[in-house]
C-alpha cells in the first residue's frame, strides 16, 4: 500500500501544477495537482457543472498534509474538451477517470467524488474498473430526489444566451440553493463561467452535456449494486440541507453498505465542496488521515495535519 511520508512543508499558497492527460477516446481532460509525488493519491471529481476549481481550498489542506491531491476538469467541463459526438455517458467518465489514475503507477488512490463526481467513483469501484484505497462520496448516493435533480437539470439549461455581468450570475446561484451562501466574488464567480466572444458571461460546460438523456431508474439501480459491492473504507458526507440526497436516501446507501461512515454536515447545502466549508473540509481531512494511519503514515507527521 501506498504510505504519506516525511516531506518538506507544503505550503498552501504554492500554487497547482497544471497537467494534462488525453482519454481512450482522444478527449483532453484538464487538471491540477498539489503536494509531493510519493504522498497518498487523492483524486478529486468535481459535480455537474462545477469545475476542478471547486476543490481549490480542499486541495490546498490535504496537500499541506502530505498527500498527492489531483483535481481534473471532467469531460465537457471547464478547461477539458467537449466530447465531438456528446458522449457524456457514466462509461465515458468512468474510463476519462481510469486515465487520470493510469498516472499513479498502479498506486490505489482514495477518491473523493461531489455529485456526478461520486457517481463515477461508485462505478468505477463498485464495478470494479478501478481499485481504490478509500471512498469519499459527497452529496450523492444510489437514491436521489427526482425532483430536486430535475431543477439542477433545469437550471444547467438556463440562459443560453449568457450574462451581461457577474452580479446576475451570483443571484442566479443564490436562487438555486436551497441553503443561501455568502455572495460569491469575482474569482469564485469566473471559477464556473467563461467569457465569450460576444462579451458575455456563460457557463463553463457543454450544453449538449446538460441535455444529455439521464435515466434515474436505471441509475440507482446500478449505483445501489455497486454499493453493496463496496468493501473499501467508505465515507458518505451530506449538507443537511441537500434536496438532492435526502437523509431517507443516505439511509438507504447505509443499509447497502453497512460498513460506511456518514457525516451530516449541518448549514450546508448540496454545493457544500465547493462553498468553502471548513467543517466539510475537516471532515474529509480527519477521514484519509486515520485511514492513512493505517497504512502507514509517521505518527508525528498525523499529529502535525491532524
Amino acid at each position: 500500500m501506498t504510505t504519506l511520508t516525511q516531506t518538506p512543508a507544503y505550503r498552501r499558497d504554492t500554487p497547482a501544477q497544471t497537467c494534462v492527460w488525453k482519454s481512450a477516446d482522444g478527449t483532453r481532460l484538464a487538471g491540477d495537482v498539489w503536494g509531493t509525488p510519493n504522498g497518498m493519491p487523492v483524486i478529486l471529481l468535481h459535480g455537474s457543472g462545477q469545475t476542478r476549481h471547486a476543490w481549490r481550498r480542499p486541495a490546498q489542506a490535504l496537500a499541506a498534509a502530505g498527500f498527492h491531491v489531483i483535481a481534473f476538469d471532467a469531460r465537457g467541463h471547464g478547461d477539458s474538451d467537449w466530447s465531438p459526438v456528446c458522449n457524456y455517458s457514466q462509461g465515458a467518465m468512468v474510463r476519462d477517470l481510469e486515465c487520470v489514475a493510469a498516472m499513479l503507477d498502479g498506486r490505489a488512490p482514495v477518491l473523493v467524488g461531489a455529485g456526478m463526481g461520486g457517481s463515477t467513483s461508485l462505478l468505477a469501484v463498485g464495478e470494479r474498473y478501478l481499485n481504490a484505497h478509500a471512498l469519499v462520496l459527497v452529496n450523492i448516493a444510489p437514491q436521489t430526489e427526482s425532483a430536486a435533480v430535475a431543477r439542477l437539470q433545469s437550471f444547467m439549461r438556463q440562459r443560453p444566451d449568457g450574462f451581461t455581468a457577474l452580479d446576475e450570475v451570483d443571484a442566479a446561484l443564490q436562487r438555486l440553493r436551497a441553503h443561501p451562501a455568502r455572495p460569491l466574488n469575482a474569482e469564485d464567480l469566473m471559477q464556473s463561467m467563461r467569457c465569450g466572444d460576444d462579451g458575455k458571461y456563460h457557463w463553463h460546460w457543454d450544453p449538449g452535456f446538460a441535455a444529455w438523456p439521464r435515466d434515474l431508474a436505471r441509475r440507482e439501480s446500478r449505483l445501489s449494486k455497486c454499493a453493496r459491492n463496496l468493501r473499501l473504507p467508505t465515507l458518505l458526507v451530506r449538507g443537511q440541507s441537500s434536496e438532492v440526497v435526502s437523509e431517507a436516501g443516505a439511509r438507504a446507501f447505509l443499509r447497502l453498505c453497512p460498513h460506511a461512515e456518514y457525516v451530516n454536515v449541518r448549514d450546508a447545502g448540496h454545493t457544500i465542496a465547493g462553498d468553502q466549508n471548513d467543517a466539510f473540509g475537516d471532515t474529509v481531512l480527519r477521514f484519509l488521515l486515520r485511514h492513512a494511519n493505517a497504512a502507514g503514515l509517521p505518527s508525528q507527521h498525523a499529529k502535525a495535519c491532524a
